[in-house]
């Protein structure tokens, strides 16, 4: 028999994104709920309690409601939204985080999809904090530039209104406060004593995303031949995750590179002196650092190919 899949927020950007990956599959049966119902609680709670897997495609605040909804069925759920990413009894969905995470979601009844913005900063930093490379307690910062559909469908429209206004049309700023909502998985995902400070800024193109970590190799107390060597080792093997050679990277970079894929590439970068470093990590944001990864989660813990369905 198929495995049961239901998306609870399906007519949402992460949902829609999941749907259009998981529609024209043969290995698993698609619940659709009626329209008309979408939101009404009993139609939901029974499509939850006959699925194997349910997908959480709703804001945070709806989405902790969806979980109480679907208890004392058998669903496992993947959470897309904020909600649960850094709560208890979840396992974090980057299944190349570290030995044992893949075992983890493949057992788990509850995996939180990591966030766009900090998969590309877990990508980078997680594996030098384990591998010793970068102190736990480093002062570290992050730039991150993402097209608007990661803003969701109110973003989407009103970047493409057909009079949006000037401000629109350039790279803006926000999370001024230092308060992002991916701050806290950043920081306990990658075993830091302290966040990040975060810079994220949104621009006038629909996806992909280019996440930055510079660094001082005098303060890391290593050499960017190090810090490279360790991530392509920690990497070595992986489908979804690919480390250029040190000073590999295109003098021009753009941000969407990856847009239409599920995958994550990473370019370490060092200045002529040797004395700094930038680590890039390049991803669509409704990819690996969205509905691709929340697919591939789903592919592991249904004991699937892993990269069903996904673009690489």
């Amino acid at each position: 028999m198929k495995p049961k899949v239901y998306i609870d927020g399906k007519d949402g950007t992460t949902g829609l994104q999941i749907y259009d990956r998981l529609a024209a599959r043969d290995d698993i049966d698609l619940l659709l709920i009626d329209e008309a119902k979408r939101k009404d609680p009993g139609e939901r709670k029974r499509l939850m309690a006959e699925a194997d897997i349910v997908f959480l495609c709703l804001p945070d605040a709806a989405a902790v409601e969806a979980v109480a909804l679907a208890e004392g069925s058998g669903a496992r759920m993947i959470d897309a939204s904020t909600a649960h990413r850094t709560a208890p009894g979840w396992v974090y969905g980057f299944p190349e985080l570290k030995p044992g995470q893949r075992e983890a979601i493949a057992k788990a009844k509850y995996v939180a999809n990591p966030g766009c913005h900090a998969t590309g900063f877990i990508a980078i930093a997680a594996p030098l904090v384990q591998a010793g490379v970068l102190p736990a307690d480093a002062d570290l910062c992050c730039f991150s530039l993402t097209g608007y559909s990661g803003g969701g469908k109110k973003m989407i429209a009103q970047y493409e209104e057909a009079e949006k206004g000037e401000a629109l049309y350039s790279p803006g700023l926000y999370g001024l406060g230092q308060n992002h909502k991916h701050l806290p998985e950043m920081q306990k995902i990658c075993g830091l004593t302290k966040p990040p400070v975060f810079t994220p800024i949104v621009d006038d193109y629909y996806c992909g995303m280019e996440v930055t970590v510079p660094l001082r190799l005098d303060l890391v107390g290593h050499s960017a031949e190090e810090l490279a060597t360790a991530l392509q080792e920690y990497y070595a093997g992986e489908t979804m995750i690919k480390v250029h050679a040190l000073g590999t990277a295109p003098k021009f970079l753009p941000a969407n590179t990856l847009a239409g894929k599920d995958t994550l590439e990473i370019y370490p970068t060092v200045s002529p002196d040797g004395k700094r470093m930038l680590l890039i990590s390049l991803l669509d944001n409704l990819g690996k650092g969205s509905s691709g990864a929340a697919v591939q989660c789903m592919n592991i813990m249904l004991g699937l190919e892993e990269t069903k369905g996904l673009e690489l």
